[in-house]
């Protein structure tokens, strides 16, 4: 929507991020690359079941709404808070999308060079978003600037800490397929993309570049709504073998596989197995289960009882497990640092790690003897 166009001053990104910088960037390329096709911010706020039950569609689930419905819901929202607990604040606005998520905690909390392909507009919005995910040490250089909305979703979350999304991308500025660089993807290691069956335009475009530049490309699943409505499209991906890393929660995994409600996660790890290197499935609080080649381990949740949102855990499980694959550890030890990063998410509201819960993770790696970070001051 619009031409490209340069953040107005305080709209940008701090000098080191900046396109003067772009040739010692492009030196240093980021090992993990994001595409997050339009910047997102998440308004997360605990609700209570009332307002659930007048939301359309699917409670746990994610499902688009247009901007007067996102305006609607985040209305409602402020009549239906639940009292925080524990000093945390009830709502939260904050950068977010699952492929934001995963980058700005392999950024924050694990040392790992990180950056966004993707579109940002030029609203409050757009502005919140860059100063969070630069805050976060997130390289932004390859974030195009333009005029017009940035994407919001209302993350509503009830009592036990489940959460249901509603995002609002139809009117929010995206990145195109004739947009994509190759020097954009030149030095990077990992392409981190989340599936959309009505980006696949782009998916598909960058995914080429991706692997023309000797990336690995991890896939999230996005959804149990978007496998469902979208299986084929889905498959076609697969059978491409241009995705390396697939990961699906349980409710994904069934669709994957066209199961019923018993179906039997480990059908679904073996039926992705077939066409990617690493395929896991994440068990809410029965953990995960992860196959690389004919090795299939299964690993135990970590603070999954203190869950005040699980909004982002997900996300942040495949942050620590790439920050595993980047620093070669086994297939266990990558589970074991992704359940201790999912597990940190959790424990307060939104899709970000606050500072104390990143010690709370280091505590549980180094109680594990896992792979500690090595973190810049």
């Amino acid at each position: 929507m619009g031409a490209e166009a340069e953040h107005p001053q305080q709209q940008q990104p701090p000098s080191s991020l900046r396109p003067g910088r772009e040739a010692a960037a492009a030196e240093a390329a980021p090992a993990v690359l994001g595409l997050q096709l339009s910047a997102l911010i998440d308004h997360v706020a605990r609700v209570d079941w009332s307002l659930l039950d007048r939301v359309p569609g699917d409670r746990g689930g994610s499902q688009q709404v247009s901007i007067d419905e996102l305006n609607h819901i985040l209305t409602e929202v402020n009549a239906h808070i639940l009292p925080s607990r524990n000093d945390l604040a009830p709502i939260t606005t904050i950068a977010g999308g699952s492929v934001a998520n995963t980058i700005r905690g392999l950024s924050a909390g694990f040392g790992i060079s990180t950056g966004i392909i993707g579109a940002c507009g030029d609203d409050s919005q757009g502005i919140l978003f860059v100063n969070n995910m630069s805050f976060s040490g997130v390289d932004l250089t390859r974030l195009r600037a333009k005029k017009g909305h940035t994407a919001q979703c209302a993350c509503l979350v009830d009592a036990s800490g489940n959460r249901t999304m509603r995002p609002c991308l139809s009117t929010a500025v995206k990145i195109q397929a004739n947009e994509f660089r190759k020097e954009d993807f030149k030095g990077s290691k990992w392409l981190v993309v989340r599936y959309a069956q009505q980006n696949m335009e782009q998916i598909v475009e960058a995914i080429r570049i991706a692997k023309q530049e000797g990336l690995s490309v991890s896939l999230d699943l996005a959804s149990f709504e978007m496998v469902r409505d979208s299986r084929s499209k889905l498959i076609n991906l697969l059978e491409t073998g241009n995705i390396d890393l697939c990961f699906a929660n349980e409710d994904e995994a069934r669709e994957v596989i066209g199961g019923g409600p018993t179906s039997d996660p480990e059908e679904a790890l073996a039926f992705l197995g077939k066409y990617c290197k690493w395929a896991v499935v994440t068990l809410a609080s029965k953990g995960c289960m992860a196959k690389h080649g004919k090795q299939v381990v299964q690993v135990p949740a970590i603070g999954e009882s203190n869950a005040v949102d699980t909004t982002g855990a997900g996300d942040l499980f495949a942050s620590g497990f790439l920050y595993g694959l980047v620093k070669g550890l086994p297939l266990e030890e990558c589970c074991k640092v992704g359940a201790c990063s999912g597990g940190s998410v959790t424990r307060a509201l939104g899709g970000e790690v606050r500072p104390e819960n990143w010690q709370w993770m280091y505590k549980q790696m180094h109680a594990r003897g896992l792979l500690l970070p090595e973190l810049k001051n």
